[in-house]
């Protein structure tokens, strides 16, 4: 395994700590709407486990989502440039 720069190892921590916080905001948010259709709408205890569970999922799908888009590159290797509208390319 290769060394790692100090700020690909902080890009790094920041996406997984980006990832890990939002996911819990997305089982929160999860877990409240569940909690609430059983207080509100008097649903069985069973109703909260089943929203328990779809937070777990959710959590990890937020993660999972975020990681999978973060790419922090190969060292030596060319990030390639988006294009640029409005302008040829050398090969054209």
């Amino acid at each position: 395994m290769g060394t790692r720069s100090g700020d690909r190892r902080d890009a790094v921590t920041v996406e997984i700590a980006f990832a890990v916080v939002t996911g819990a905001f997305a089982a929160a948010l999860v877990f409240g709407v569940a909690a609430a259709a059983v207080r509100g709408l008097e649903l069985p205890g069973v109703a909260l486990r089943i929203g328990g569970g779809a937070a777990g999922l959710a959590f990890v799908a937020r993660v999972v989502q975020v990681l999978w888009h973060f790419s922090p590159g190969v060292p030596g290797e060319a990030v390639p440039q988006p294009s640029q509208p409005g302008r040829t390319s050398p090969d054209s």
